[in-house]
């Protein structure tokens, strides 16, 4: 199951009660991911490390908290606000501004808790991995930039690019996030009477310091692929992905292996005309490049209408491209953008750039 929704809303277990394969976590178990409140609680419980924070219901204790707290601090929605719930507040009046839009109602029934957070500062990375209730899969490492703009300003979006493999997660940070924020999180669900089947997403924070002893933080669950993060990860799996799916919902990850492409990818979003807040749609969309094995077009936000291909969301298409190197991925990928067309087209131009620095 790819979207978080369905997820949140129980279609793993209305399929498990038809009989019917389906790989994903019950609605119990995505929790991790539909609820912030729910997730922080359980890590705090399971001793996996995060940041310090407190949930409100109320606008006044939350005010209280962040003026106690001081800035930067994040403020998140409880629910899911499809990637957008979260703001990274690095004043108190961004701060105090985003309570009230959440309380308020900005995002509906989502938004009815908030959490608030400590400010962690280092380099994120993207982990993901798929577990069949007993066995857990590591995918390759990635990381996405959730920043609307280039240089990392701008307001969190779902996600504008990404790249993998992401060079900060080399074989002693794999390990430890694994062995420190993975596994945990799988036996903690066990130990709560919840088998967890599907993809686990841990967003981490990996902060300064040497590998085996710099601090390394969950900031969040997805219980599913990420996007931007999954196009240029499926562009280096050279297995047929149908195959892992099968072993998966048979309980038979232990029986297979992952066959990577050992070159870099890369993925750039093209997005919409006002995009995150209330994207345009409708615009029409020239220029796409017929796919290869080397630069592929993933279509996300489009549809067609009489033979034209449209824009009929926020994140429109993903550019992704495979590199001898995270340069020569990156050079793809930019220049088949070059030649796509869209009314209002916006786009990052400095995708990878941690990686490339």
């Amino acid at each position: 199951v790819g979207p978080e929704a369905p997820l949140a809303a129980g279609v793993v277990d209305v399929f498990r009660e038809a009989g019917l394969a389906i790989f994903g976590p019950t609605q119990e178990a995505a929790q991790l991911e539909s609820s912030k409140d729910f997730a922080k609680a359980f890590m705090v419980r399971h001793n996996i490390p995060t940041a310090a924070y407190a949930s409100f219901s109320e606008a006044e204790p939350a005010h209280a908290y962040v003026d106690q707290q001081g800035a930067p601090i994040v403020i998140k929605a409880d629910g899911l606000a499809a990637g957008k719930g979260v703001v990274v507040a690095m004043t108190l009046e961004e701060a105090h501004q985003a309570i009230d839009d959440m309380l308020g109602g900005q995002f509906g029934e989502a938004g009815a808790l908030v959490v608030i957070e400590e400010f962690l500062q280092g380099e994120e990375a993207s982990f993901i991995v798929m577990c069949d209730g007993k066995t857990i899969l590591p995918l390759a490492s990635s990381q996405d930039h959730k920043r609307q703009l280039d240089g990392d300003r701008g307001p969190n979006t779902g996600g504008m690019g990404a790249y993998s493999p992401a060079p900060i997660v080399n074989d002693i940070i794999h390990d430890r996030i694994l062995r420190e924020a993975v596994i945990p999180t799988i036996e903690g669900m066990q130990a709560d009477g919840i088998e967890y089947t599907g993809f686990l997403y841990a967003g981490v924070m990996i902060g300064e310091g040497d590998d085996a002893t710099r601090p390394i933080k969950v900031l969040e669950f997805n219980c599913r692929l990420g996007d931007p993060e999954t196009q240029p990860i499926l562009m280096r799996v050279k297995n047929d992905f149908v195959t892992l799916f099968e072993a998966a919902t048979q309980g038979q990850l232990d029986q297979v292996e992952i066959d990577w492409d050992p070159r870099s990818a890369i993925g750039v979003v093209l997005a919409s005309h006002n995009y995150p807040a209330e994207p345009r749609t409708g615009d029409v969309i020239t220029g796409l490049p017929e796919d290869d094995n080397e630069v592929m077009v993933f279509h996300a936000g489009t549809k067609q209408i009489d033979g034209d291909i449209v824009t009929s969301g926020g994140r429109v298409l993903c550019v992704t491209a495979l590199g001898e190197s995270i340069e020569e991925a990156r050079e793809k990928a930019y220049n088949a953008i070059e030649n796509i067309k869209f009314d209002g087209m916006q786009f990052r131009k400095d995708i990878a750039w941690r990686a490339i620095k």
